[in-house]
């Protein structure tokens, strides 16, 4: 059954485009997945469809009684919603109706305590209420909301002190995650989630995508998290140059089909441009020729020509950032030495007495829960605090370029322009325009304050600043919060590219999947010794993977050693069948990658083959009838087979 139908959907700001002709629907049990270059209108689609915007053209149908939860990327708490709940107390104001039902319930208690036994008639009444609501609210879950809430605020990384904290003592992060919650604890029949990702470390980050991976409703999710994408969605909505395009598949699955179309739709607008051609030249020689029978040829072939369906030229790609790091000089072997490094604050230890060494060229991602102590480890590494125990040395020759997660290093008033420009003020102004173009800011870009910048904006600008800077060490925190995909794809391949050593913290799993030569986790977990953990990758683009499968084999012998080896068994178990469905998954997807591009390669030797039967058709079988009627067979079987190709891949 159809939960949501969008139907031609138009919006403009004046004369400013944002969404045309935006059409698609979604089933009750369907997971949407919305990608797009940052600005191209994923989030205004939301808006559109909750009513906080109007349309030009176009309609959104709900299926009635069908609710509907938000997660905007600001989270859902404003200054005036916050009112010093605690968390939890957020968390049970997802059940309005429940909580003045509990009310109601409490006042029908009190007033049989006084009244139930002085006047029979009230007490009837009061009976009676108090039955029929009480098991009203039981059957709306009453008697769980209150645990439900608690459990998966948990889940989000809420402790028994965070639950209780006021919510207007959280930073945002922890609000986002709040809000998130709320949602999740709600169920609505419609999810809408706008970069539900941001601030979840990994753990929860599996724990939510196992969660909507059950979840029994619709779900529609804007992401750049092309690992979240891939576990969660079964269909992909790609939105590019104000229009969208609804894919089977999560994200790679999506993108693979995506390219094959693209290539298709070109080849067909190449190959009609040809055909265009031709029978020009043809109506040209006729006319030049003259004679009557030649003109009736000529406008015969016009008038067919003037029938064509003509193909629109498809659009080109959204232009990506470009990125290429260098180094200026190398550093030594050796860049980092860590040893017995301990740090806290106050009564808090975040780690005690770990170290590591990093070689040039290794790229290192640290992982781990949210407040472990990973950005605190940078912090440490730059000299911006100092350990309460062990020594940090830097390596021979060793520059480092520091890439910040809150984009902090810039200055607000500056423009772009004066930003970049004030970092490297040798450099000449056509060249600092140069690179700003680079990556996507343009003439009136350049004239806005630092302060307007949205985040992938200014994320965007940190990143023009780090590249100019040659340097052999990039210490990295977070570095593609705030990128769309485009862009998290050129920082890939820059870092893939750099030559120098790289140290990152990141919850991206699909970067830590494809760069890692090498992961440290903080607070690994009990069947490890000590606070971090030092894995050296063996095959580098499987990373992530790699260590998820290293770590379940670790706890399942620590837990076969100290007698729990049943309850570990079965959990690396289930991990392990999962682990060897997506490997089964990705064989099947190859598989038909391999099938398409087979069927691909048929289609193009066919729509070759067309174009010479078309050619001969009009040139020396006009006037030969049985080599005409056997050409005009090959053609129809060649026809036939192409439409088969064409339905089976999705044209």
């Amino acid at each position: 059954m159809i939960a949501i139908s969008i139907n031609d959907l138009t919006l403009r700001f004046g004369t400013t485009t944002i969404l045309e002709k935006i059409s698609f629907s979604l089933e009750e049990n369907d997971k949407l997945g919305i990608i797009g270059v940052n600005g191209s209108g994923k989030s205004s689609l939301f808006k559109l469809i909750l009513g906080e915007y109007e349309p030009e053209e176009g309609n959104v149908y709900i299926s009635k009684g069908k609710t509907v939860g938000v997660l905007t990327q600001e989270g859902a708490f404003t200054v005036s919603d916050l009112c010093g709940d605690t968390a939890l107390e957020q968390m049970y104001t997802a059940f309005p109706e429940l909580l003045n039902m509990e009310a109601r319930i409490a006042e029908l208690e009190q007033q049989l305590d006084l009244h139930g036994g002085r006047d029979a008639a009230v007490g009837t009444a009061l009976t009676a209420e108090y039955t029929d609501l009480y098991n009203r609210f039981v059957a709306l879950g009453g008697l769980e909301f209150r645990g439900r809430c608690a459990a998966i605020l948990q889940k989000m990384g809420f402790d028994e002190t965070l639950s209780h904290r006021s919510v207007d003592l959280l930073s945002g992060g922890q609000r986002t995650r709040l809000a998130l919650a709320r949602q999740l604890c709600r169920e609505p029949d419609i999810l809408l989630l706008d970069e539900p990702t941001n601030h979840l470390d990994m753990e929860t980050l599996a724990w939510l995508e196992t969660f909507l991976i059950g979840y029994k409703k619709c779900v529609m999710v804007i992401s750049h998290d092309r690992y979240f994408l891939d576990r969660v969605t079964n269909k992909t909505l790609s939105v590019e140059h104000h229009r969208a395009k609804l894919y089977q598949g999560g994200y790679t699955k999506s993108m693979e089909q995506r390219r094959i179309d693209r290539e298709i739709a070109e080849k067909q607008y190449r190959d009609q441009q040809k055909e265009i051609a031709r029978q020009e030249a043809y109506i040209a020689q006729q006319r030049q020729w003259n004679r009557e029978r030649n003109i009736i040829a000529a406008e015969s072939r016009q008038k067919a020509l003037d029938r064509m369906e003509k193909l629109e030229k498809p659009m080109e790609d959204e232009k990506a950032i470009r990125l290429k790091f260098t180094q200026e000089l190398p550093s030594g072997g050796d860049v980092i030495t860590v040893k017995d490094l301990t740090m806290g604050f106050g009564a808090q230890t975040l780690f005690t007495d770990i170290g590591f060494l990093i070689k040039r060229t290794e790229r290192v991602f640290v992982i781990g829960p949210n407040g472990c102590g990973k950005s605190t480890l940078i912090k440490l590494l730059l000299g911006k605090l100092a350990p309460l125990a062990g020594k940090i040395e830097m390596g021979y020759n060793v520059e480092i370029g520091y890439y910040d997660q809150e984009n902090q290093n810039l200055t607000p008033s500056n423009t772009v322009l004066e930003e970049l420009w004030s970092a490297y003020p040798t450099m000449r102004e056509m060249d600092i325009r140069a690179v700003l173009a680079a990556f996507r800011f343009f003439a009136d870009d350049m004239e806005k304050t630092v302060r307007v910048l949205s985040g992938g904006e200014r994320a965007r600008l940190t990143l023009a600043k780090l590249i100019l800077s040659h340097m052999n060490l990039l210490i990295l925190d977070e570095p593609t919060n705030h990128l769309d995909i485009n862009s998290r794809e050129a920082l890939e391949g820059a870092l893939d590219g750099f030559d120098g050593t790289v140290f990152v913290v990141s919850h991206d799993r699909y970067l830590v999947e494809k760069l890692a030569t090498r992961i440290l986790e903080i607070k690994p977990g009990p069947a490890f010794d000590g606070d971090l953990h030092d894995y050296h990758v063996d095959h580098v683009g499987h990373g992530y993977t790699e260590y998820q499968t290293f770590k379940q084999e670790r706890i399942a012998r620590m837990g076969a050693d100290t007698g729990s080896a049943a309850t570990v068994r079965s959990e690396s178990s289930a991990s392990r069948e999962a682990y060897l469905q997506n490997k089964a998954k990705l064989a099947d997807e190859r598989k038909q990658k391999n099938r398409l591009a087979r069927l691909q390669k048929e289609a193009e030797a066919l729509e070759a083959e067309l174009e010479e039967i078309s050619a001969a058709l009009f040139g020396d079988a006009a006037t030969d009838y049985k080599k005409a009627a056997a050409l005009q067979q090959r053609q129809a079987e060649a026809e036939e087979r192409l439409m088969e190709i064409y339905e089976e891949i999705g044209v």
